[in-house]
């Protein structure tokens, strides 16, 4: 499957990963330091050096995300909350927060800690300004650091979903009414209300003169906004998914194939011919595991006729699973999270059926169909 990232490592066991879009802000700031900040605050500076400040800056920046992103990590890993991974991408970072905390106060501190951290980090650069003033490119830099730390943790406190601020007051709401579900909501429709200002006063600043700016302030806004629509519809789904669990939805009409058959068998009798996708492959001691036609792709297709099913499948010690009595929303979480498509679903250790995609959205189609 096409990815849209790279992994650069792991650190905390998180694996930290850089999307595409990164690159074209990384690039974008650098010009701009380059080409405008820098050129204009030190006027003696040649431009080779403010580009190499410019790339050095803009890093940075990156590095002070990345921390920002750890702060909500470690604390949400410290109330036993899995953290897969963190992403940082065109609009800064997102740590990847595999559930719902369990409480208000959870969440209020796994959404504080981020701004915490960049207000730290404001202050630590902000302290070694004086200690670089005799070397004036790591003067600027310390200087710069401490101000854009600043505003990324007063940015974040906007009381809109999905900045920090939005979490936090999402926290203090649900705390308040005992409602999760309204607290979110409020939390998204004030994000909402938020995005549509940056948007408004980015396309007035365009209009009147400040193009680049203006452009840059309505592009956070729609992001906000349209972040805040997604949360809205998040939560509308998962109300209508609460309390229905995988037994009600999955597939349980599904032919087990023999670890025998060949790649090309199951190609031209069962996927050409029947449009499957998805096999559970089973011996004579029972499933042994899972072929999917993504599988079947990463086989040369010269090798099919020599390719057994069972030397392709996924065993089934190793497959993403879900249990046939969980939550449906929690399965639709899982699909997301691990990029899945379908799940096979055991009971007392069997496989038992299988939940895909389509299936998932057709049962929430009846359901929005039935609801009152």
């Amino acid at each position: 499957m096409f990815q849209h990232t790279i992994r650069i490592g792991r650190i905390f066991g998180i694996t930290v990963e850089l999307d595409y879009s990164w690159f074209l802000i990384l690039g974008l700031l650098t010009w701009m330091l380059a080409v405008s900040y820098y050129p204009t605050e030190y006027k003696s500076w040649s431009a080779g050096l403010c580009w190499f400040m410019g790339a050095i800056t803009s890093v940075m920046l990156f590095v002070s995300v990345l921390l920002h992103e750890f702060g909500h990590s470690l604390v949400a890993k410290s109330y036993g909350i899995r953290v897969p991974r963190i992403t940082l991408f065109l609009f800064g970072g997102v740590s990847q927060i595999a559930a719902e905390p369990a409480s208000a106060a959870s969440e209020f501190w796994i959404a504080v800690a981020g701004p915490a951290v960049s207000f730290t980090m404001a202050l630590l650069f902000w302290w070694l300004r004086p200690l670089a003033a005799s070397v004036a490119p790591l003067e600027a830099l310390t200087k710069y650091l401490a101000l854009l730390n600043l505003m990324l943790g007063l940015f974040n406190l906007i009381p809109g979903f999905p900045l920090d601020g939005g979490r936090v007051f999402q926290a203090i709401v649900w705390g308040m009414t005992r409602s999760f579900q309204r607290a979110t909501l409020i939390a998204a429709f004030t994000g909402r209300f938020f995005g549509f200002a940056f948007i408004f006063f980015g396309v007035w600043q365009a209009l009147a003169g400040n193009f680049f700016n203006g452009l840059w302030i309505a592009f956070i806004g729609w992001f906000i906004e349209s972040a805040a629509v997604s949360q809205v519809q998040q939560q509308v789904v998962k109300g209508l998914l609460v309390g229905h669990k995988v037994a009600e939805v999955m597939n349980r009409e599904f032919e087990p194939v023999s670890p025998d058959v060949t790649l090309q068998e199951l190609v031209d009798r069962e996927v050409l011919a029947h449009g499957r996708r998805c096999f559970v492959v089973q011996g004579a001691n029972g499933a042994a595991g899972l072929l999917a036609l993504t599988d079947i792709k990463h086989i040369p297709r010269s090798a099919w006729a020599a390719t057994r099913a069972g030397q392709a499948m996924i065993p089934q010690e190793k497959l993403i699973s879900i249990d046939a009595d969980a939550e449906v929303w929690n399965a639709l979480e899982k699909m997301g999270r691990d990029g899945v498509n379908q799940l096979p679903v055991l009971e007392d250790g069997r496989i038992v059926g299988l939940l895909s995609r389509d299936d998932l959205l057709h049962y929430l189609r009846v359901l929005r169909t039935i609801a009152p």
